[in-house]
């Protein structure tokens, strides 16, 4: 399974050992959610382990998207600050890397390259995720993580596999300060 990475492809080594360090870590248990339809976020997050299903609360069995490893959550109401627009619950013991809001915005602010970096990523991420979203309208269930490699530049797959680096080499950060991720 391929993940989408790249917020990490895109980011620079000093970034993720950035997003490491200001980053906190949260176990999640099966079926918890960690992101509700229509209420407010205060974080992004990283997904270091596990598994989470993405639903509409109105159908709540009825699961849009399955997102795993290397894959971000809120990252639509962190761009816009609007409530999310759906609901992110955990189908497995999980793990995320929790990022606030106000944390990133500081840096954000101080930092014009990480700037650049982190909106050209979150605007890839997006601009990859309504494509996959318009090309399989009328399928019951979009797995994200299997995208058309035709949908992908030479540039986003050779982001996409510096992302993978990037992503072991924040997991074996994280194991060396936090063991048992």
């Amino acid at each position: 399974m391929e993940r989408i990475l790249f917020i990490l492809g895109i980011l620079e080594d000093e970034d993720v050992d950035w997003l490491v360090t200001a980053g906190t870590r949260r176990e999640l248990a099966d079926g918890e959610v960690l992101i509700r339809e229509g209420e407010l976020i205060d974080a992004i997050y990283l997904i270091l382990t596990g598994q989470f299903l993405v639903s509409l609360d109105h159908s709540p069995k009825a699961y849009i998207a399955r997102l795993s490893s290397g894959e971000v959550m809120g990252e639509m109401s962190f761009v816009d600050h609007l409530p999310p627009s759906a609901t992110v619950t955990a189908s497995e013991p999980s793990v995320v890397l929790m990022v606030e809001r106000s944390v990133l915005n500081r840096k954000l602010d101080q930092d014009i390259g990480f700037a650049k970096r982190w909106y050209q990523s979150l605007a890839t991420l997006l601009s990859i995720r309504l494509r996959g979203t318009v090309k399989h309208l009328e399928a019951e269930f979009w797995e994200p993580t299997e995208l058309n490699q035709a949908l992908l530049s030479s540039d986003m797959a050779d982001n996409m596999k510096l992302g993978g680096i990037r992503f072991d080499w924040l997991m074996r950060r994280l194991r060396d300060t936090e063991p048992g991720i």
